[in-house]
């Protein structure tokens, strides 16, 4: 039998359970009435902006590109991309996309830099993300560059090969050669030929056609060069090629016949290379131009034979010291130009000091471009080695192919 005092302890813990329950009720279910201060749970809670930010360098790593490192969102728009140089704060420029979706660097990054970015996004809901990283990029000492020429933009004479060298020794030359394509808007096929493991050279089996408009494309970004050295270069270049001139040096007349686009339009006198220091046989490219320059006969193995200071009208034919150049001192003792060979083997061209005036020289550096042709025949020397300069041209086509790697 149950007595008043246990039945009244019964009900009152029947009461507080159904009282627990009620609560636990309200707290699960919530009350059409109830609000939500704290912020937790319920249908009146924050939601997550659905805008994705993706920044291409992970935060915390090393090798990151020069090129490709930029931003990108999805479901969402860039409010703002803040990229800086870690340690100095040093802003560097960038610009966001016309439809928000991505942002990236103005210029190429610098190698062995560390990076930090911070960019937000908005969604459709006006909701707010964010994302951040700090990385840094690809190191010199695990990276590779090729200098080229010709120039972007660039307008070249019909000879001008593509030219690539390297700052590390490649191993892996078809990797490499595979991602840099040259080509023609003549049609031309266009060949890539190594010389050693830091240059690779391009050309057509002749001479590239007048008026051709010449694109290569590099894409060498990510490219294993060498074991952990990776290229760091992705860019198009395109350059054109001008009229067509090629210009004929007889050592045996001492005369240069120049022909543009198949026709004869000047002979003149010129003075090769003496019989103690001849004047190389062969096909080379004009790579440079100087107004004036100095020569100096020691920085090519001639010790203190000359040194002069301002030589005029300057075309560099080889990388070991041949020009083709205007000479103001020839008419001191020597008989006019046309008449003996008295250079180390540069090809001398009639002229004043000062480059000035209405010369033989001057008229030949002005009607000259960076890639026109100088033939040089009937010399006692040897042929020009092909990669003495820009000139594999003096290479036969099938010796060319040969030293391709794709």
């Amino acid at each position: 039998m149950t007595t008043p005092d246990i039945a009244a302890r019964r009900a009152l813990g029947a009461c507080a359970a159904l009282m627990v329950g009620a609560l636990t009720l309200t707290g699960c279910g919530g009350s059409a009435n109830a609000t939500n201060d704290d912020g937790k749970g319920g249908q009146d809670s924050p939601k997550t902006s659905t805008a994705k930010i993706v920044i291409s360098a992970k935060d915390g790593s090393t090798g990151a590109s020069i090129n490709a490192t930029g931003v990108k969102v999805s479901d969402g728009k860039l409010t703002d991309v803040k990229m800086t140089v870690a340690g100095s704060g040093q802003a560097v420029p960038g610009a966001v996309s016309g439809d928000g979706s991505s942002w990236k660097p103005k210029q190429q990054l610098e190698r062995g830099t560390k990076y930090e970015i911070a960019a937000t996004a908005k969604d459709s809901g006006g909701r707010t993300a964010a994302a951040n990283s700090i990385f840094t990029t690809v190191s010199s000492a695990n990276s590779f560059i090729g200098t080229y020429t010709p120039d972007d933009g660039s307008t070249v004479g019909a000879g001008m090969p593509v030219s690539f060298t390297f700052d590390k020794a490649i191993t892996d030359k078809k990797a490499v050669q595979s991602h840099i394509t040259v080509n023609s808007s003549s049609g031309q096929q266009v060949v890539g030929h190594w010389f050693g493991d830091q240059r690779l050279d391009f050309r057509p089996q002749d001479y590239w056609k007048a008026g051709s408009k010449v694109t290569m494309k590099i894409a060498l970004d990510g490219v294993q060069g060498a074991n952990g050295v990776y290229g760091v270069q992705k860019k198009t270049v395109s350059f054109t090629i001008g009229r067509s001139q090629v210009s004929t040096v007889d050592v045996n007349t001492q005369t240069m016949t120049v022909v543009r686009d198949g026709k004869t339009i000047k002979s003149v006198p010129i003075s090769a290379g003496s019989a103690q220091h001849t004047t190389y046989n062969g096909q080379m490219v004009i790579a440079e131009k100087f107004v004036q320059t100095r020569m100096n006969g020691s920085t090519v193995g001639f010790g203190g034979e000359y040194d002069i200071p301002d030589v005029p009208h300057a075309m560099r034919l080889t990388s070991s010291g041949t020009f083709i150049h205007g000479n103001y001192w020839y008419n001191k003792g020597n008989p006019p130009f046309g008449r003996e060979g008295t250079s180390h083997g540069c090809v001398g061209l009639a002229d004043v000091q000062g480059a000035q005036g209405d010369t033989t020289a001057k008229w030949f550096y002005d009607n000259s471009l960076v890639g026109d042709v100088v033939i040089v025949k009937n010399s006692p020397d040897t042929t020009v080695a092909p990669d003495n300069g820009l000139n594999g041209w003096n290479m036969a086509w099938s010796a060319w192919t040969a030293g391709s790697a794709v």
